[in-house]
């Protein structure tokens, strides 16, 4: 008990100086719901956090194996025992759930075998476990080459397009490319657009490794062995790869799922590898070609070139069977008292590449002690109004698979149901707090922040976060992780949030000694980050009227266009500006202004009708679905929203009105006129609804 009563105290001296009138709430409720923060900030167990994070990353564990099959029990074990109702939503994926075999080697002028996996460190005893696997991509396509060597920079689209340009010759050649710029897969998908014969993946020094500072197991960097796994999954949807729009769902159940043909799936044939940059050193040192643009030299010390020439061949042998395997999402809810039918849902994949530590598990640890917390609550009869469900998903790591396949088998109940989803991937990861969400509920985090102490000061997470400046900056959600579906697909808002800091990310170091000695050695930002997570889900689930902030919808459009408009300028000089979108978004913004006011004041007065909750509420939730379009986007129909989608050429990047990101970064100047109507037409329909609202109060 003594253990959390410091931060415990702080906290409340907080909420006693920092008085907030909280979005949705009438003041009596209000007052309720500020007694019940405080009495579930006292429910935090701060041991919790470090034990749940031991538990499960006590053995590596990658999706499709039995030992992710023990994670997902433990979480269902957990849960149970907290009061919460559990169901496994198993699938059966397409997909290579180890690396079959691999092969690294110089040639010539030298036969020399190549390391492909991390040495044992004896500071770290998980480092020496049986069980762990050399550096593999999944979706690797398999073969066997032997060829000459070109290097490509990061593997960015830019970066074969200079390739061309000096006049290199890719076809028939094995690339070397370093990460980072982009995410891996289009690396492979660029190279063997280009002709490429194979790839190799490797982690630059200069970009994480001895250049940042001291390297593993002395520092937090990587060494020279650290090897980045991950998939190279890159359909233009999200998902499993012979499912597009449709779930998984297990071969052997009543419901009957079209799958296509693997040869009609979007994977890539080439064989992929990645390596530490003590491996890429062996090949990059040997290259006599000619040197690389400045921009392009990296870490290692030594000029980077071209071309290895004819004299330099290495070997890549890859052979990464791909098969049909089951896969289960945990899914936990703590039933609402009164509107059980509104669901608050929180997330974090549970699959790694190996123990998964910081990525995904601090997340999954996180969220297991607050399921034990709020059911502390839930308990004590205290429970929330809303449903609060938390989505533990299976195969994240081979391509954000099992919280897609169950956005599409759930998506007519999400966009009946979902408030809002709230992504914790690897949520403390580090001790640098930062988010990305949209629109409606970039208020809520930044309300919550101000109410929980960070614990290496005395600031409130709002000020930490916000650092020098007035106030933190919040990003836009783009691609990588679990919000992908729910935000791009559904329509559901969204937030992504965590700590972060230096990370050994995807590699076999990723274990509770590296946690433990250098992300977070006094476990405090665990139950901190349970406290934030916590008052944020308490309030979605408590509020009379669900508390989105409608007017960030016309104050960030007019952001993005303008930012859009400068982009075109530059290459359009014919371009006239985006005329209807911005009338929509000028009579958007009075109309939401107006509308906010209006439930600002009722609400303070107490006077809307509880009668009137049920109706606002369900026309609340239907605002985000006015950037949805069954077309969808022109780089692939699956990503319906109007509004975000990830960047279909880095895989990582936030598209912001994507549907004019795609033609801006083809320098296109074709579809102006199309885009103005169909962006202006969401906006209308979007302002339709608050007009509705409005009259509804």
């Amino acid at each position: 008990m003594k253990k959390f009563f410091p931060v415990i105290t702080i906290v409340l001296s907080s909420f006693l100086a920092q008085a907030q009138v909280l979005d949705g709430f009438t003041p009596a409720s209000q007052q309720y719901e500020e007694e019940l923060e405080v009495l579930f900030l006292t429910k935090v167990d701060t041991n919790a956090f470090k034990k749940h994070l031991q538990d499960l990353t006590a053995k590596p564990h990658v999706a499709g194996n039995k030992a992710n099959e023990v994670v997902r029990d433990y979480m269902s074990k957990v849960m149970q025992a907290a009061g919460w109702e559990v169901e496994l939503f198993p699938y059966d994926i397409y997909m290579s759930k180890n690396p079959g075999i691999s092969l690294l080697e110089l040639v010539t002028p030298i036969r020399q075998p190549l390391n492909q996996q991390e040495n044992i460190v004896d500071e770290d005893p998980f480092s020496t476990d049986p069980t762990l696997w050399k550096g593999w991509n999944a979706y690797s396509g398999s073969g066997d080459v032997t060829a000459e060597v070109v290097y490509a920079n990061y593997g960015t689209k830019a970066d074969f397009e200079k390739l061309k340009e000096l006049g290199v010759t890719i076809e028939g050649k094995i690339v070397i490319a370093r990460y980072g710029g982009n995410f891996r897969g289009y690396k492979a998908k660029f190279a063997e657009a280009n002709g490429a014969a194979g790839l190799i993946i490797y982690t630059d020094p200069k970009d994480s490794g001895f250049a940042r500072g001291l390297v593993y197991p002395e520092g937090p960097y990587y060494s020279e062995s650290s090897i980045q796994r991950g998939s190279l999954l890159t359909p233009d949807f999200t998902g499993d790869p012979l499912t597009p729009f449709e779930p998984a769902l297990p071969l052997d159940g009543k419901k009957k799922i079209k799958r296509l043909d693997p040869s009609e799936a979007q994977l890539h044939s080439i064989p992929v590898t990645p390596v530490g940059y003590a491996t890429a050193q062996e090949i990059l040192g040997k290259m006599k070609g000619d040197p690389v643009p400045v921009e392009w030299q990296g870490g290692l010390p030594f000029t980077y070139r071209l071309n290895g020439g004819k004299e330099l061949t290495v070997r890549l042998m890859v052979d990464q069977p791909r098969q049909f395997e089951r896969i289960n999402n945990v899914i936990g809810t703590l039933k609402g008292s009164e509107y059980p039918d509104e669901w608050i849902i929180l997330g974090c994949h549970y699959d790694a590449w190996g123990f998964g530590a910081t990525d995904p598990n601090s997340g999954t640890a996180m969220l297991l002690s607050l399921s034990e917390s709020l059911g502390k609550l839930a308990a004590m009869g205290k429970g929330p109004k809303r449903s609060i469900l938390i989505g533990h998903w299976d195969a994240e790591e081979h391509g954000v698979i099992g919280s897609s396949e169950w956005v599409e088998q759930m998506k007519d109940q999400l966009q009946a149901k979902a408030v809002a989803y709230l992504n914790f991937d690897g949520g403390v990861s580090g001790k640098d707090f930062g988010a990305a969400a949209s629109p409606t509920l970039k208020r809520l985090i930044t309300q919550a922040a101000m109410k929980i102490e960070y614990p290496y000061s005395d600031k409130s997470f709002y000020h930490q976060w916000a650092g020098e400046k007035e106030e933190p900056e919040i990003g836009n959600l783009g691609g990588g992780s679990d919000h992908i579906a729910f935000y791009m697909h559904a329509g559901v808002p969204s937030l992504s949030g965590g700590t972060g800091g230096p990370t050994l990310y995807h590699s076999n170091y990723d274990d509770f000694y590296y946690y433990a000695h250098f992300v977070d050695p006094e476990f405090k930002m665990g139950p901190a980050m349970e406290q934030l997570v916590g008052i944020m889900s308490l309030r979605l689930a408590n509020a009379e009227i669900i508390p989105y902030d409608v007017v960030r919808y016309a104050t960030d459009l007019k952001l993005h266009f303008k930012n859009a408009e400068e982009k075109i300028a530059k290459y359009d000089t014919l371009f006239e500006g985006f005329g209807r979108s911005k009338r929509a978004i000028e009579v958007l913004d009075k109309t939401s202004k107006r509308y906010q006011d209006k439930l600002n004041e009722l609400l303070a007065e107490g006077t809307i009708q509880p009668s009137k909750f049920r109706s606002l509420n369900k026309q609340l939730l239907a605002l985000e679905k006015s950037f949805l379009e069954d077309k969808g986007m022109y780089f692939g129909s699956w990503y319906r929203s109007l509004y975000a989608a990830s960047d279909p050429f880095s895989g990582y990047a936030s598209w912001i009105l994507p549907g004019l990101e795609y033609e801006i970064a083809q320098s296109s100047s074709n579809k102006w006129t199309e885009w103005d109507e169909r962006y202006s037409n969401a906006i209308n329909i979007l302002n339709d609804k608050i007009e509705v609202l409005f009259k509804t109060l």
